[in-house]
């Protein structure tokens, strides 16, 4: 048993039990399930109903720490509803949109009455109970509104609750402590710091004005009800990450999990390092079983989409308050009231920001490379017995371009597959339809970065107008090649010669003979960093300059581009391991504050599964 999981069943291995009496627990015991795999199911689904119960046990049936005694973690929060959680919510998306994730979108908008602490399956009732006499208690001395002020600093953005106001909220949280402790034997810890309501938690120092702006689009005296709603999420798991499933993977090895559309999976960072490139080892929170999965069929979920909702209390105040916001005229939107000088005052402020964006800068991973389908030998399965090239596999491009040395130099320097090519043309139709404007294209020497570029301006329909700029310092970290030796490219003559639209007037920032083999990681961040901002540069124009580089590029050039710091080499190695073919980032520059920042690129990225080779001989006939 790990030290961590000795650790949690300590916490409840001594503690006496004992047995509630709930309603909906005898219809179970009476289908035959076990008492404590009764109580473990109606917790987990928040005891609403027994059809929950009965597919969630149906479902963990293959659980294998079913019979565990580790008992929830619950949490009590105060939570807004109506048209202010609206306007929290548009902040939400609209701050992920402009400046990416931070530790505040891991939770939903809320108010910390009490931190987590773990309850005996058998004893949560007793916490429903707590909660719906505290709340008719406090009830009418609860503030008809809550007195919000906004509050800034490098890492945290959040309103603070007025301190009168504040200490009837405390006075709530310590009653509920106090009884839940003595009736539920809980160890529980009510929040008394400085009440606030987070919006944005460890973001980048550099996006705090931006921040700072979505925020003052708020009107924190929108009309409100709030709710004190109790939480539980399970304490094994607290500190993994969260993946949610995008696509079904049914397994093919033993040790494979079985995911469909939308499961939740937690991921331990400390055992990946043992996995092989692709894929993960994680745990189902739908099964409860354990397994490897393709990472490709999953994007990071929230921390809070694993949590589990349980009772709520609602303090209605709208007998007692009519707010001058409820008089604005209002209209129906998506079935939620909103109002309409709100929603212009935050149009208005996004118009601003978004006058100030001027260019942007989309950098790009090349497409599918053979050698990644084939393996390093994949040109020695191509040649016949004279040294002429063939396809065979459909997964081959149908011809390799000319080049005057030895053909055995695209070992060193391979081009697209046939899907690489597909994929180029795709994301390049994408951009089209989301009407990007390309402006400029710089690509690494490598071939597979030229044609991937090549592909994308087809799809773009921008061939023979924008022509690629061959840039030898957007080549990857030399360090990764394998020959150690800087490869052979194809020349612009030999590009022009097999119809690539190459710009022929470009001079290189770095040349070819400047790369080193085996560089080190300081050489190749220095490198990355005076080519994104020579290329910025001599770009003056609107529109988006595409680069097309390798896995390295996007966090080498984005990072120098938006003025973060670099990171550790072998951080950077795990992240560069993550990202797929036409991976991408984007950055767009605010001429007003004289800075870049990273925000979502302009289109999705592109998930496929992978696709055997396939001999119907030796399957079909096989005896």
């Amino acid at each position: 048993m790990a030290v961590a999981e000795a650790q949690l069943y300590a916490k409840v291995s001594n503690k006496q039990r004992g047995r509630s009496t709930s309603a909906l627990l005898e219809p179970l015991l009476a289908k035959g399930f076990p008492a404590h795999t009764a109580q473990k199911a109606l917790v987990a689904t928040g005891q609403k109903t027994i059809e929950d119960a009965v597919k969630w046990l149906h479902s963990h049936c293959n659980d294998p720490s079913l019979d565990d005694p580790i008992p929830q973690e619950y949490a009590l929060y105060l939570c807004p509803t109506g048209r202010l959680h609206s306007r929290l919510q548009d902040f939400w998306e609209e701050s992920k949109r402009q400046c990416g994730k931070n530790r505040a979108h891991e939770v939903f908008p809320h108010v910390t009455l009490c931190d987590f602490f773990p309850c005996e399956d058998q004893k949560v009732e007793l916490l429903y109970d707590i909660l719906k006499r505290l709340g008719d208690s406090f009830s009418q001395s609860f503030p008809p509104s809550l007195s919000l002020t906004l509050h800034a600093s490098p890492s945290y953005l959040g309103f603070f609750i007025d301190d009168s106001q504040a200490n009837i909220l405390k006075d709530f949280a310590v009653a509920f402590s106090s009884e839940a402790s003595a009736l539920a034997d809980c160890h529980v810890k009510p929040s008394l710091k400085q009440f606030h309501l987070t919006l944005a938690h460890r973001f980048y120092p550099h996006h705090q004005k931006t921040l700072e702006q979505l925020a003052k689009s708020i009107n924190p005296g929108e009309p409100c009800q709030w709710v004190a709603a109790l939480y539980s999420r399970d304490m094994r798991f607290v500190h993994y990450q969260r993946l949610r499933v995008l696509f079904q993977y049914k397994p093919q090895n033993i040790d494979e999990l079985m995911i469909n559309a939308g499961d939740l999976i937690y991921v331990d960072p400390r055992q990946q390092s043992g996995v092989s490139e692709g894929w993960v080892l994680g745990t189902s929170h739908r099964t409860g079983c354990r397994g490897f999965l393709p990472e490709n069929y999953t994007q990071r979920a929230h921390e809070a989409d694993t949590w589990v909702k349980h009772r709520e209390y609602v303090f209605d105040t709208t007998s007692r308050s009519l707010t001058k916001a409820e008089k604005e005229p209002n209209v129906k939107l998506n079935g939620e009231a909103h109002n309409l000088s709100m929603s212009r005052s935050v149009s208005n402020v996004l118009s601003l920001q978004n006058a100030a964006l001027r260019r942007g800068v989309l950098v790009m991973r090349h497409g599918e490379r053979v050698d990644q389908v084939f393996g390093k030998s994949w040109l020695q399965q191509c040649l016949t017995a004279d040294g002429k090239y063939y396809r065979a596999d459909l997964n081959f491009p149908s011809s390799l371009p000319r080049q005057k040395d030895s053909m055995k130099q695209f070992e060193c320097d391979p081009p697209l597959s046939c899907c690489g090519i597909f994929q180029s043309r795709l994301i390049g139709e994408a951009l089209l339809e989301q009407e990007v404007t390309v402006s400029y294209v710089y690509s690494s020497p490598a071939l597979r970065c030229v044609q991937t570029a090549q592909h994308l301006l087809q799809g773009l329909k921008l061939s023979q107008k924008v022509r690629i700029r061959v840039e030898p310092g957007l080549f990857e970290w030399t360090k990764w090649e394998a020959s150690r030796a800087i490869p052979n490219f194809m020349t612009v003559a030999e590009l022009v010669e097999a119809s690539y639209d190459i710009d022929t007037s470009y001079r290189d920032i770095f040349p070819v003979s400047s790369l080193v083999p085996s560089e080190s990681y300081e050489d190749y961040v220095s490198r990355s960093s005076v080519v994104i901002k020579q290329i910025t540069t001599a770009c003056p124009s609107k529109g988006v300059i595409l680069i097309v580089g390798h896995g390295s590029s996007l966090a080498s050039l984005t990072r120098a581009l938006a003025g973060l710091p670099s990171r550790d080499s072998r951080d950077f190695a795990q992240t560069v391991r993550k990202i797929p073919s036409l991976g991408m980032c984007f950055c767009e520059e605010q001429r007003e504050e004289n800075k870049w920042q990273m925000v979502n690129p302009p289109v999705k990225t592109l998930t496929h599964g992978a696709n055997a080779a396939f001999n119907w001989r030796n399957t079909i006939l096989e005896d």
